[in-house]
This record gives C-alpha cells, sequence and structure tokens, in this order.
C-alpha cells in the first residue's frame, strides 16, 4: 500500500445547505480531501462559480 505524505493532502469542508467551503474542520460540514494541486483548485474554482463562501 502506497504511503500518502500528508503535505500531498489538501483538504476543504464543505456545506452545501449554507454554501460555505472551510480550510479547516467544521462541525456538519463534508470533509473533501485531494491528492493532486490542480483538481483541489479545480474544486475551489467550481465553488467560486457556484457563489459559495469561504471561511
Amino acid at each position: 500500500m502506497e504511503q500518502i505524505n500528508p503535505s500531498d493532502l489538501w483538504q476543504m469542508w464543505v456545506s452545501s445547505e449554507r454554501k460555505i467551503v472551510s480550510f479547516h474542520a467544521e462541525v456538519g460540514f463534508r470533509l473533501l480531501e485531494f491528492h493532486n494541486r490542480e483538481l483541489f483548485l479545480r474544486c475551489v474554482d467550481r465553488y467560486t462559480m457556484e457563489r459559495y463562501r469561504y471561511q
């Protein structure tokens, strides 16, 4: 099994109900993890286009 370097892991927590994205753990938010920076940034762009707020 391949080891994942924690510095290679990109995370965000999302509340679709409140349309908020957080870059730290939040109760009731869904955790999304990315092992690829490009995919992480695409997701950030998507939430921005959908007018999510960031905290």
